[in-house]
């Protein structure tokens, strides 16, 4: 039996509570995504020389990109944790804790000593802070999704589902630009002595706005009914793999592109930009906040757009249009203009997008209610692991292909391709559900 979001047994917020609930949402994801994103601007220039000098030039500058990675690997780890506690004590509560970590670990980065300071003291805690941030952005997504998606009712839930997503672009779009501002008022020195802290500091009066936000909240109708009717599993991490395994996996591949894409346009395309094509870097980080400021009106754009032909629908169109377009994209970004450039970002943004902005909601329409927290938690960590390794492997095959112009577009229409399969295979597990589902009563329950 399959019950829906406006079913009578779990009446959706009121409009006025669901819109405060989505903005709390929407500004939580874009406090992590700044975070994040200001540890990998920061990690290119100052990690290396400022934590681990004696590693010498090679080994600090590998040093600096593996302290990124390293908050990739854990995110699963965090998934299990904070999907357990989301399904066990509460979306609210378990988001509450999310924020708090990523916030105080990115603060406490901008009062790190340096080497020349502590020695390797401050290294070492940097290490620590990077795994608490993994782990703490391992289990934010999936609470914000169901935040925006189980307060709302189903005709709308896709559009409400579009707004965690807009938390990346601010995030990148902050991120860059406080690094442009701080490039442009201060000397190279005067960065390395004291003006990388700025950046990180600004997380804390961004976090307490943040906990405001969330602590004012109620907790989703659809939890409040786990615990009415006594339905929450005693370990929902082992009952979603008992029930649903090969709907996580569709889950996965589904999130693939839109994280993926991410990472090899703002990451890898920035380097490449530079590197091989002669961009100046203030010119990338220019393009990349044009696309990212296009992406405050593309996605919710596309989220009405999934309330009209459902959110598998506009995640293949995503996938098919962004598999077309990735050898001319990047075909054309070889010849060298600015113009040029901007309109590769524009348009290499503008398709995965709409598979960015219907996640949420498809992967929200897929999995029991039991054990959603940490279905979509799951699901979005190993593809966010996954996305990781994308600039990396993007790498390998640049040495390989002695540079040659399609080997992004490779990368690109493999993950497009992946995509577009478990859109479609995702769209016949939601259809078999029933309408978007949003709860569903089980028939084999789990010891609770």
């Amino acid at each position: 039996m399959t019950t829906t979001a406006d079913s009578p047994a779990i009446a959706p917020s009121s409009a006025g509570s669901t819109r405060r609930v989505v903005w709390a949402s929407f500004v939580g994801t874009a406090l992590e995504s700044f975070d994040f994103y200001v540890y990998a601007y920061f990690a290119a220039f100052f990690v290396g020389p400022l934590f681990f000098e004696p590693l010498g030039t090679f080994g600090a500058t590998l040093t600096a990109f593996l302290t990124i990675g390293i908050s990739y690997v854990v995110r699963p780890l965090g998934a299990i944790v904070f999907g357990h506690l989301g399904d066990r004590i509460g979306r609210r509560k378990t988001l509450l804790v999310t924020i708090a970590i990523m916030g105080v670990a990115t603060g406490l980065i901008g009062v790190l000593p340096t080497y020349a300071v502590a020695g390797w003291f401050g290294a070492v805690v940097l290490v620590i802070l990077r795994l608490a941030q993994g782990i703490s952005l391992g289990g934010e997504w999936g609470g914000a999704i169901l935040l925006a998606t189980e307060h709302s009712d189903s005709r709308r839930r896709a559009f409400w589902a579009a707004f965690p997503q807009l938390g990346s672009p601010v995030g990148s779009i902050l991120s860059a630009v406080a690094f442009l501002v701080l490039t442009f008022v201060m000397s190279a020195e005067e960065l390395a002595a004291w003006g990388w802290r700025i950046p990180f500091l600004l997380a804390i009066p961004l976090l307490l706005v943040s906990l405001y936000l969330r602590w004012s909240i109620d907790e989703t109708p659809v939890f409040k009914n786990l615990v009415a009717t006594d339905r929450r599993d005693r370990i929902p991490f082992l009952a979603m793999f008992k029930r649903q395994p090969v709907v996580l996996l569709i889950a996965v591949g589904v999130s693939l592109l839109g994280i993926g894409s991410y990472s090899l346009m703002n990451t890898y395309t920035v380097n490449y930009g530079v590197a091989v094509l002669g961009f100046s870097y203030q010119d990338l980080l220019i393009a990349t906040t044009i696309g990212g400021l296009l992406q405050l009106i593309t996605i919710p754009t596309f989220g009405w757009l999934a309330t009209k032909i459902g959110s598998a629908r506009v995640v293949a169109i995503g996938a098919a249009g962004t598999l077309l377009i990735a050898f001319p994209m990047y075909f054309l970004l070889q010849f060298s203009t600015f113009g040029i450039l901007v309109a590769t970002m524009i348009i290499g943004g503008i398709l995965p997008t709409l598979s960015w902005a219907a996640l949420g909601g498809l992967m929200s329409d897929l999995f029991d209610d039991d054990f959603r927290y940490s279905a979509l938690s799951v699901a979005y960590s190993v593809g966010a692991l996954i996305s990781g390794f994308v600039p990396a492997a993007t790498g390998v095959l640049a040495e390989a292909t002695a540079n040659a112009w399609w080997h992004p577009g490779i990368v690109l229409a493999i993950m497009s391709a992946i995509t577009l399969v478990a859109s479609i295979a995702a769209a016949r597990v939601v259809a078999a559900r029933g309408t978007e589902p949003v709860t569903a009563v089980r028939s084999d329950p789990v010891s609770a």
